[in-house]
């Protein structure tokens, strides 16, 4: 009986002992609980992107300099189209032509009403491709003499609901993105969107429900332009 009792007492000894040294069943913290960062922050890319159009340097400088426009500013205005089917339809129709003089000028006066700005002008489609990028835009501008461009692109439409040519009700929306872009810098110190619903029906005055439509999406597009004239103006007061 002594002997079994010892050799119980020695195998469940062994047991515990393997037991306790196996690290993977331990209680003791584990390798990752001793890591401890690097006290020296990260302060800039440690990625290697080689498609990046703007240097690890320029970044640097651009992210820690201090930056304002000109007192006095020369405006260069240009649209990109952002409803190609769109255009496609009624780029040849007076309708669509008066409508987008009213946007172009609707922005000209908002700007003109600022202290700072000494002119503005629209930068002509010969000097600009359908879609161009942003260099082609600044060296347009350059060659305009302008102190800042301004890059517009307004889509409307109506909501789903209201398609039916049943509902006598037209519901439109619309959706403006501007930026101002700095000529000298290359730099955005200015941009917004802007959302905008119009409701109504069709007049006694409008021939079918398409003309009723495009005054509808044009109301919205009003209200846009002329809710991010009022961010602009406050912009410019700064």
């Amino acid at each position: 009986m002594t002997k079994q009792l010892i050799t119980v007492l020695g195998l469940g000894a062994l047991l515990a002992s393997c037991t306790t040294s196996n690290p993977r069943f331990s209680n003791s913290s584990s390798e990752t609980d001793d890591y401890s960062p690097s006290e020296e922050p990260i302060t800039q890319s440690l990625f290697n992107d080689k498609g990046a159009s703007i240097s690890e340097e320029s970044i640097q400088k651009i992210l820690a300099g201090t930056y304002a426009l000109p007192p006095k500013l020369r405006v260069a205005i240009v649209q990109l189209d952002n409803q190609g089917r769109q255009r496609r339809y009624y780029w040849n129709e007076e309708p669509y032509l008066k409508a987008q003089q009213a946007y172009l000028d609707l922005f000209t006066s908002k700007f003109r009403q600022s202290g700072r700005v000494v002119s503005v002008a629209s930068i002509p489609s010969l000097l600009v491709a359908p879609s161009p990028s942003f260099t082609a835009i600044r060296e347009a501008a350059v060659r305009m003499q302008a102190d800042v461009v301004v890059v517009y692109s307004i889509s409307s439409d109506i909501y789903s609901r209201y398609r039916a040519f049943a509902s006598p009700t037209v519901k439109a929306f619309a959706t403006t993105q501007l930026l101002v872009l700095d000529v000298r810098t290359g730099l955005i110190p200015f941009s917004a969107i802007s959302t905008k619903d119009a409701i109504s029906q069709k007049s006694k005055e409008e021939v079918d429900r398409a003309e009723a439509t495009s005054r509808i999406k044009d109301e919205a597009v009003l209200m846009t332009i002329a809710d991010i004239g009022e961010r602009i103006s406050g912009f410019l007061a700064k």
